[in-house]
């Protein structure tokens, strides 16, 4: 709270507001704030966020700078309230005046905000005269980032700016009573964005567009709908020979769709939803959340394949909803791309990219100013931790505590998001996906150009991961200015601390599939002591060898035999399925260590221990093994533990081979997969406990892919507690690959 002591006779006050205060009604309120106190003055959009001039009786200017962040609007998110006195005016009325621009552009970006309850309401009304509108939004709802084109948010400077508003619209914007009081997007059926059908030759048709595409959707067709930051492809959720289609046409054989219900009663009877999730579902950023299966047969089992969770998501805007009211039942709705590409934002785009997967398209005339993804969100501990930063959360920064330079930070090869600092704060883009293709990597260098260019940023420094063959490692080298390579595990760890708030100590828990370590090996099972200055490597994971290197990532067989083989007779005695030839060709690879490379990582662990444990011998999708181990576990809580112990090598080691005996065990006695997932789960979180209280630090931080596992992250935090550690996980950012590049960003301005 601002508290600043004015004269006793006129005041006058400078207040320069940052944050993301643009888009979310604030100069609005200002305006009715001032009115209410009977204040002179103005406010204004800068590059900055909102500049007030605020004028009047003493008292009563004291009393505005008070109720400015108390009464705030609730999507505003204020960074910073900066006060300067002036010498009165004499100023008596209050005014909103055109924004101003210049090069410093630090203003926050708002990200898009599901339909309100408000403008619901108006567009299922049929005596509204926005009834049945799909483009219908306030300053409540509607999109913010996906139409911006630049700093500050006016309509010229929106995708909007080419829809000229009708009489009653300009009315409603310049109304201060209205809540559509300087709502950029608005509009209605007589001046705004209009619908089209097309067939899937690109003809269009007769008949009402979004009857046609009901119709289509009813009929088992694909539909290419175009979204807030992208086109989608939608298909009836409960017909598997059309999620079938779906998949073959999309070139994605396993990986799980979001399932987009008509309401939330309709998200029950297909899934167990608890209160914070509720809650997540209908918030303004509206994500996919990740829930458990509640009953069988209303959605289609090819929907979610071998993933053990429903991705559910509601009706995102007046579109959206609209259609899934005109249909009533869910749709699959997942990115408008073929697998590994980026996802498609403009019309002749969609007809060229898409026209051999969709039976008729379903856009608009609003064009996407950039792309954005749906963002993926699972409620861990009673807490929400983002696993995709997309839609309803990008771009809102990250507040630092100390100054950074200016630095680009390109984040991962996978689930990159790239993120650029100045200042004390950390703007981190949309996700992008993994780079592997060409489109993919043209999507990430439009990224970097178009955030840049909306914040006039110009980097200092380069920051990217250590390893030398990714793409983003490729491109920093590519820019001619000073490149600080960070490792991968330490912008893991630090990602968290800084989406906690973190200064000082702590040690970070890094665990995931891959990342290339320190020593050339590949890391995944770190412990690193942060001192304040340095990361020091205190304790990992026993190293084991990967046979078929990468290989091994997709066939969990393959890590467990890498585990095995530091077993005496365990290659022999594991049920793995593997026939005589193919266990010989896999010792022959460890033995001689060619192409089967060291490794620490957590994440091969869970893959070896679901082939073990018959749960998942290999993998479609990245994580499907241990997303299917996690899931295994069930209702279970607490017991017994495998024996994990800690042997003292060159640094603390955590041994895993009396684990991997006794699921061996275990498994070939048939003990139940639950029992052994719930065993290795709690070994591991102990194992963590113990590594902490030889270690001594007093705030443990916990990162990387592995830690998207909800009972692991829980257990772990709850372990640490009852021995008076504090534990902190992701809150904002992802713990997997698309955190990365806040840490690097974080630790380029210690190293720099």
């Amino acid at each position: 709270m601002v508290s600043q002591e004015v004269s006793q006779t006129s005041a006058r006050l400078l207040i320069e507001v940052g944050g993301a205060v643009q888009g979310v009604g604030f100069r609005p309120f200002v305006y009715r704030l001032a009115r209410r106190l009977r204040l002179g003055g103005s406010v204004l959009n800068s590059g900055g966020g909102v500049v007030i001039d605020i004028e009047g009786n003493p008292g009563a200017v004291q009393e505005f700078v008070t109720d400015l962040e108390r009464e705030a609007p609730s999507a505003a998110v204020i960074a910073s309230v900066e006060v300067r006195h002036l010498e009165p005016s004499g100023e008596s009325r209050f005014v909103i005046l055109e924004s101003t621009r210049g090069p410093e552009r630090s203003a926050a970006v708002l990200p898009d905000r599901a339909l309100c309850d408000a403008c619901r309401r108006e567009i299922l009304d049929p005596a509204d005269r926005r009834a049945g509108y799909p483009f219908t939004n306030c300053v409540d709802c509607g999109p913010r980032f996906t139409i911006l084109r630049a700093i500050p948010y006016d309509r010229p400077s929106t995708t909007m700016a080419r829809f000229i508003m009708c009489e009653a619209c300009r009315r409603e914007y310049e109304d201060p009573e209205d809540r559509r009081f300087h709502a950029q997007p608005n509009a209605c059926s007589r001046c705004g964005p209009r619908l089209e059908f097309r067939a899937a030759a690109g003809q269009p048709g007769q008949g009402a567009p979004l009857h046609r595409a009901a119709a289509l959707i009813r009929g088992g067709g694909i539909l290419a709908l175009k979204g807030l930051g992208g086109f989608q492809l939608l298909v009836d959720a409960r017909e598997g020979e059309a999620v079938r289609r779906l998949r073959l046409r999309k070139h994605r054989e396993e990986k799980p769709f979001a399932v987009m219900f008509p309401s939330l009663l309709a998200v029950r009877t297909c899934c167990a939803v608890d209160p914070y999730e509720e809650a997540l579902l209908v918030g303004p950023a509206s994500p996919i959340v990740l829930l458990r299966p509640d009953a069988e047969g209303r959605i289609a089992r090819e929907v979610s394949g071998a993933s053990p969770y429903i991705g559910a998501l509601l009706p995102t805007t007046p579109l959206h909803l609209l259609l899934l009211g005109a249909l009533g039942f869910p749709v699959v709705a997942t990115s408008g791309n073929r697998s590994d590409e980026a996802i498609v934002t403009d019309n002749d785009e969609a007809l060229a990219r898409l026209g051999g997967i969709a039976d008729g398209f379903l856009w608009h005339d609003r064009e996407i100013a950039r792309p954005c993804d749906d963002s993926v969100v699972r409620v861990l501990g009673n807490r929400a931790t983002v696993l995709r930063r997309a839609r309803g959360y990008a771009p809102l920064p990250i507040p630092v505590r100390r100054a950074l330079p200016r630095v680009l930070a390109l984040g991962a090869h996978l689930k990159n998001a790239i993120a650029i600092a100045a200042g004390r704060q950390v703007v981190i883009g949309q996700h992008i996906g993994d780079l592997d293709t060409e489109e993919a990597r043209e999507a990430f260098r439009r990224s970097i150009e178009d955030l840049s260019r909306l914040h006039g940023f110009s980097p200092e420094i380069v920051a990217c991961d250590l390893h030398p063959d990714y793409f983003p490692t490729r491109h920093a080298e590519s820019l001619g200015l000073p490149v600080i390579r960070i490792q991968h595990h330490q912008a893991h760890v630090a990602s968290c601390a800084a989406d906690n708030d973190l200064e000082g100590a702590y040690l970070g828990v890094a665990w995931d599939g891959t990342g290339y370590g320190l020593d050339g090996t590949i890391w995944g099972g770190e412990f690193l002591l942060w001192d304040g200055r340095d990361f020091r490597r205190v304790a990992r994971l026993r190293p084991f060898h990967l046979p078929g290197g990468d290989a091994a990532v997709r066939d969990g067989r393959r890590s467990a035999f890498g585990l095995l083989h530091q077993i005496p007779g365990g290659a022999e005695r594991a049920p793995l399925g593997l026939d005589e030839p193919d266990r010989a060709i896999l010792a022959r690879l460890v033995e001689r260590g060619i192409n089967a490379p060291l490794t620490s990582s957590a994440g091969r662990l869970f893959d070896a221990v679901a082939a073990i444990a018959g749960v998942a011998q290999r993998s479609r999708f990245e994580g499907q093994a241990a997303m299917s181990l996690e899931a295994a576990i069930g209702a279970g809580r607490g017991g017994d533990a495998y024996p994990l112990p800690l042997r003292e090598e060159e640094i603390l080691e955590i041994d895993w081979r009396p684990l991997v005996e006794a699921v061996v065990d275990d498994a070939s006695r048939g003990r139940p997969a639950a029992e052994i997932a719930l065993r290795f789960h709690n070994a591991l979180a102990e194992a963590i406990v113990a590594v902490a209280r030889r270690v001594g630090c007093g705030r443990v931080v916990l990162s990387g892919g592995v830690f998207q596992n909800g009972y692991l992250s829980e257990r772990a935090r709850v372990l640490l507690e009852q021995e008076r550690f504090e534990a902190y996980t992701h809150r904002r950012v992802p713990p997997n690959d698309g955190g990365i590049a806040l840490g690097q960003a974080v630790l380029a301005a210690v190293s720099s």
